[in-house]
């Protein structure tokens, strides 16, 4: 993949054009990102707020709670719980076939399957906690990607044991599931908290590099979906920070 440096070599004009695109393409991701983590919050707390009502007998606004009696507590809420990861896999594996607008759209219906799948939240923890969990979170990520963007050390490196980590956490959440250890579960969330945090550095440089690979081979036509997926991959990394934390961090109702 290009390195930086490398193309600084290649000249002055060429870098000052990369270096203007590589900023409007880096706030395409984080304005597609953001968007997605609106639309997340925007589910999570109307239906949560609706099952909270709910669960202290009070009236509900949008929800009916028989719907949400069958959605958080039928077999329905495991349709719920891995609805998101299901699209996030078809995603990846179907995105080249995809116009960007497509593109666009499937990441948007991720965001808002992922807002319904973390609305409990508003009904077991206080809105202060998770409101200071977010901020904590959006400093902690923001000063991780600067550190991916303006770094000249290669981290790509990380990415193999990264990886490896994220498949340990998937397999130890579905195992605790079952088995309900608090030992368990704060293990992986500290473990949750290092691997996100690394991978949120990693892959706004790998974003990075990736812009600049494809700007200098002319393959401008691949940069729209290019940003989507940039755009999910930090969204991920932000979202899972943050449930991690909030486990830390979280007062219960």
């Amino acid at each position: 993949m290009a390195d930086f440096e490398t193309i600084r070599r290649a000249g002055a004009g060429t870098m000052s054009d990369i270096d203007e695109g590589l900023r409007s393409h880096m706030n395409r991701v984080y304005g597609i990102m953001s968007l997605g983590m609106l639309v997340t919050a925007v589910i999570a707390y109307v239906v949560g707020m609706d099952f909270a009502a709910a669960r202290a007998g009070q009236e509900t606004s949008f929800l009916s709670p028989e719907l949400l009696q069958t959605m958080f507590t039928s077999p329905v809420r495991y349709i719920i719980m891995f609805a998101p990861l299901a699209i996030v896999f078809g995603f990846g594996a179907g995105i080249n076939r995809m116009s960007e607008n497509t593109a666009r759209g499937v990441f948007i219906l991720f965001s808002a399957v992922m807002g319904l799948s973390i609305s409990w939240i508003f009904a077991i923890y206080t809105g202060t906690s998770i409101a200071t969990t977010f901020l904590a979170t959006a400093i902690a990520f923001a000063s991780l990607s600067l550190y991916g963007y303006t770094t000249k050390r290669d981290i790509s490196a990380w990415g193999s044991f990264l990886i490896m980590g994220v498949i340990g956490l998937i397999v130890a959440s579905l195992l605790n599931i079952w088995i309900g250890s608090a030992g368990l579960s704060f293990a992986i969330s500290l473990i949750g908290i290092l691997v996100f945090a690394g991978l949120t550095a990693y892959d706004t440089q790998n974003i990075k590099n990736t812009y600049i690979a494809m700007a200098s081979a002319g393959q401008t036509e691949w940069l729209g979906k290019a940003a989507i997926m940039g755009a999910l991959n930090l969204y991920l990394d932000f979202l899972n920070m943050f449930m991690f934390l909030l486990n830390f961090m979280g007062s219960s109702e």
